[in-house]
């Protein structure tokens, strides 16, 4: 008769140093737990970019650098004081030295109009930058949106943002309006066409512009300024603000040589209620 082995001399019947083998599913099973855990956390990756795309357009992120409008002295030049601090939300994107007046203009990216503008008053605007006469303020609004349909505006405007928070911003505007697609088309909401402006106008880091345009960073801003010019009662833009104060009938009358001779004597103006001492300064008499 043969002898069981029994548990314990099964055990020495493997030897010593030797392993049981395992069976395929114990073999597959740190596999199966590795994929799942991958799945937990690209799952819940998915849900938390989901979540902040979706709360992106409710936030308000201001660009670098961009502005208040513009405060301007008023009153006799012999009772004004100096020009105080602007307040309030800062929608404007300056392009400036610091001067004392400041040049407003209000355009429209998918805007044919705002485009004409920019091609006539553009020389009369470096002009007026290059040699110290005055200081650019620009807003980006998006009414086209409303009379064309889509968001091509309000997408070509946020990406505008984002090439402003790398001080592109006019670079990224010249490009763009130097392509400015049919604004009956959804051209303008197309990622690979902004970001293909965006290198057009180079030195713009695509590292940092794409991901802002992607998630949208500068939406919210936008949207706000649009919701502070359709309340302004401007009209149709562009609209020209010197020391803001609005030019009137910029389509009809306005003249790069005119707006030139408006600037100058603006500046006129403020140099002297600014050098003028107000009755608490400390220096008079």
């Amino acid at each position: 008769m043969t002898e069981s082995k029994g548990p314990e001399r099964a055990d020495r019947a493997t030897g010593p140093g030797k392993k049981k083998r395992r069976g395929p599913l114990e073999r597959l099973r740190p596999y199966a737990i590795g994929i799942v855990a991958m799945a937990v956390v690209f799952g819940g990756s998915a849900l938390i970019g989901a979540h902040v795309r979706a709360t992106k357009d409710d936030k308000v992120k201001t660009p670098n650098n961009a502005a208040g409008p513009a405060v301007v002295p008023t009153g006799p030049s012999d009772s004004a004081s100096p020009t105080p601090t602007p307040s309030g939300p800062k929608l404007d994107l300056p392009v400036h030295p610091s001067v004392p007046v400041t040049v407003t203009i209000y355009e429209d990216l998918r805007d044919p109009a705002s485009k004409a503008f920019a091609d006539e008053y553009q020389p009369v605007l470096d002009q007026l930058l290059t040699t110290g006469q005055a200081q650019l303020h620009y807003r980006l609004v998006t009414a086209s949106d409303k009379k064309y349909g889509g968001h091509g505006s309000e997408d070509a405007a946020a990406a505008a943002a984002c090439a402003q928070d790398q001080g592109r911003f006019v670079n990224f505007v010249v490009a763009l309006f130097k392509n400015q697609p049919d604004p009956t088309s959804s051209k303008l909401s197309s990622q690979k066409f902004l970001k293909d402006m965006a290198r057009r106008a180079h030195k713009i880091k695509p590292g940092t512009f794409d991901p802002c345009l992607e998630q949208r960073d500068h939406i919210g801003w936008v949207e706000k300024s649009q919701a502070q010019y359709a309340s302004s009662g401007y009209g149709d833009v562009p609209v020209v603000l010197i020391n803001g104060k609005q030019v009137k009938d910029v389509q009809g009358k306005l003249t790069p040589s005119k707006l030139h001779s408006m600037v100058l004597a603006e500046a006129k103006r403020v140099i002297k209620i600014e050098a003028t001492p107000s009755p608490t300064d400390p220096m008079k008499g």
